[in-house]
């Protein structure tokens, strides 16, 4: 693609992850920089809470043409937001008592200088998912590593497995099931192939993982934006 070309396009992602962001009532867009280079969008600037940083992420990976978003926004708090990690640490343990997606007693928490890490096993990737989320939107959290290992409780045949995949994958009509290619190693599930968009990539993801037994997914799939189309 000619340069000419590339720098035009990108220019037009640009302007439409803006407005995306303008739209995000959960986020300020005068407080983010956006920048696009081939596809890959860069945030920069700040935002007051962790959940803000992750809400930019999601409005940019929204739009249409984006191959990858690198989130390198900046959590700084104001004063009414600081917490001591012990505070912090109190809040994210009754947050996963009370999400009724994530198992209990299954998730230890650990917090320095408002930084949370979480250990742990569940069985599936969406209570993984739900523990990150459930923390990440409490007060005073700079960031969120998430530690917790996916460990399913049955083991599926892999020849059924990758049959039940391929199933899943031709029902959603938000996936072009035959551009996917699925191969399965043990509990280990390997995708390959081409999307039109990010949203679309994570997709074919999450059907995935809601296969039983999956313990691992290595998403190689690569975004092939569709050129010639507006924003999302």
């Amino acid at each position: 693609m000619a340069i000419a070309t590339i720098s035009r396009v990108d220019q037009e992602i640009q302007s439409t992850v803006l407005d995306e962001l303008t739209w995000e009532p959960r986020v300020r867009p005068h407080e983010i920089g956006v920048t696009v280079s081939e596809g890959v969008v860069s945030l920069t600037g700040w935002v007051d809470s962790y959940a803000k940083k992750w809400a930019a992420e999601r409005a940019a990976h929204r739009v249409g043409r984006v191959r990858a978003v690198a989130n390198d926004l900046t959590v700084r708090l104001d004063g009414g937001a600081e917490r001591a990690d012990p505070d912090i640490a109190a809040a994210a343990a009754h947050a996963l008592e009370w999400d009724a997606f994530v198992p209990v007693g299954q998730v230890d928490v650990t917090v320095a200088q408002g930084f949370v890490t979480l250990h742990g096993e569940v069985e599936w990737e969406y209570q993984r998912q739900a523990a990150e989320r459930a923390v990440g939107r409490l007060t005073g959290v700079r960031g969120v590593g998430n530690g917790i290992s996916v460990r399913p409780d049955i083991r599926a045949d892999a020849h059924t497995l990758t049959d039940r995949i391929v199933d899943a994958l031709a029902r959603n009509r938000a996936t072009e099931a035959e551009r996917i290619d699925v191969r399965v190693h043990g509990d280990t599930v390997v995708l390959s192939g081409l999307v039109h968009s990010m949203p679309e990539r994570a997709e074919v993801e999450r059907t995935v993982w809601s296969a039983p037994g999956v313990r691992e997914v290595q998403n190689r799939v690569a975004v092939a934006p569709v050129l010639g189309t507006g924003g999302r």
